[in-house]
């Protein structure tokens, strides 16, 4: 056993970063499939999280990856609101290179495996006509276009509710929730980053991009000429003097030792998932006086978005449920005052005591006692069908609605 894989089994079964229900490896030779599906938590309800197409280093990197995501969907789904756990799938390769119709298929064979017990959607590399791809063979797929029953690209909803997200850390920081003449700076434009500098650009907002593809920076670049403006790189964009918000949106680990004592923002708010790089950081953000709005948080658009996909979709209650992520950023910000703890401390706090609170219902279902908290989640894909806990496991069964 290596080192490596040494780690990875010490973090699933020993620490608190691990605990995770299920861990599923699957492998299609034929197509060139390596995926590895992690289920944290189906405390709330079956595990809801995307599907990341990534070419990895290794296979153990990737398992590293969905544990880590997989526990934030977890913690996402809990402060959205929603009766739903958290799951995460990897699929192992350069997208470019390997991804076709065959591999799309056998990933949506293993998905459904599991019999409805994780809800797959769009994430980095897997697109919408992806999820229309997967779901020939998996019903339990959201994400998918209009034309074939879903509620399309969420990556509006995500920007939307980063923007939310960051007008509530203005009002926090600031007393006025407008970013008017603020300068916000973004890593990554891409599916969601694009539309977050939409919503700036409309404010009045200066905003600084860099992104490692450079036909994307030069076309936001001249779209939004005299409000939008580049830099070189990351290193070059958290150095920039002046800047009041800083927005990762690309991959996670962002916010590490070297990135945060040369930050100049006093607000970090961004679409990344697993900014913080290691457990610590969140404290010394708060230590050098910068304000972070927890990830999970504020780029919960897009889960509620595809979670509303399973009770058909409506554009127009998903935006009321994300506009919300104002309140729940403020709520979060004034916790952490309160106790004393870094705003990522209290969001974690305030998840875990919804997902507990869940758990414990579920056990009351359990043992024939009045359970408290959260019940199943409401209709799945197929309309007339209810979510219910079987009777000699964890696992949600579908059943038909008396």
């Amino acid at each position: 056993m290596t080192d490596v894989t040494h780690g990875v089994l010490h973090t699933l079964f020993h620490s608190d970063q691990g605990g995770h229900e299920q861990v599923v490896l699957c492998q299609d030779r034929a197509s060139g499939l390596k995926a590895v599906i992690a289920i944290h938590s189906t405390a709330l309800g079956p595990a809801l999280g995307g599907t990341r197409f990534y070419p990895y280093a290794t296979e153990e990197e990737a398992v590293a990856d969905a544990l880590n995501l997989a526990r934030g969907m977890s913690y996402k789904n809990a402060m959205a609101g929603l009766d739903h756990g958290g799951g995460k799938a990897v699929i192992i390769g350069d997208p470019a290179r390997i991804k076709s119709e065959e591999l799309l298929l056998a990933y949506g064979r293993f998905v459904a495996s599991l019999g409805g017990r994780y809800v797959t959607a769009c994430d980095v590399g897997t697109y919408v006509a992806d999820m229309d791809v997967v779901a020939r063979e998996n019903r339990w797929t959201t994400g998918r276009s209009p034309e074939n029953g879903g509620a399309g690209d969420s990556s509006v909803l995500t920007a939307f509710g980063v923007y939310q997200g960051m007008r509530a850390s203005a009002q926090h920081r600031w007393g006025d929730p407008s970013l008017r003449d603020r300068t916000v700076g973004i890593a990554g434009v891409g599916k969601v980053g694009h539309i977050l500098v939409e919503h700036l650009v409309a404010e009045g907002a200066k905003v600084v991009i860099t992104d490692v593809r450079e036909d994307a920076v030069g076309r936001i670049v001249a779209a939004h000429p005299g409000s939008v403006t580049a830099v070189a790189d990351t290193a070059t964009l958290i150095r920039v003097e002046g800047l009041d918000i800083y927005a990762p949106c690309a991959l996670g680990g962002a916010l590490n030792d070297d990135t945060v004592p040369v930050l100049t923002a006093g607000i970090v708010c961004g679409a990344a998932n697993n900014q913080l790089a290691h457990p610590g950081v969140e404290k010394d953000l708060a230590d050098r006086g910068i304000l972070y709005a927890p990830d999970y948080v504020v780029n919960a658009g897009g889960v509620i978005q595809v979670a509303d996909e399973l009770h058909g979709f409506d554009f127009d209650r998903c935006k009321v449920k994300a506009a919300k992520i104002f309140d729940t950023t403020l709520a979060i910000f004034a916790r952490a005052k309160a106790d004393g703890i870094p705003p990522a401390a209290a969001a974690d706090r305030i998840a875990e005591q919804r997902i507990s609170e869940g758990r414990e219902a579920r056990a009351g279902r359990w043992s024939g006692a009045p359970g408290r908290g959260p019940g199943p989640p409401g209709p799945a894909l197929g309309g007339t069908r209810r979510w219910a806990v079987g009777e000699n496991s964890h696992f949600y069964r579908r059943v038909d609605r008396p």
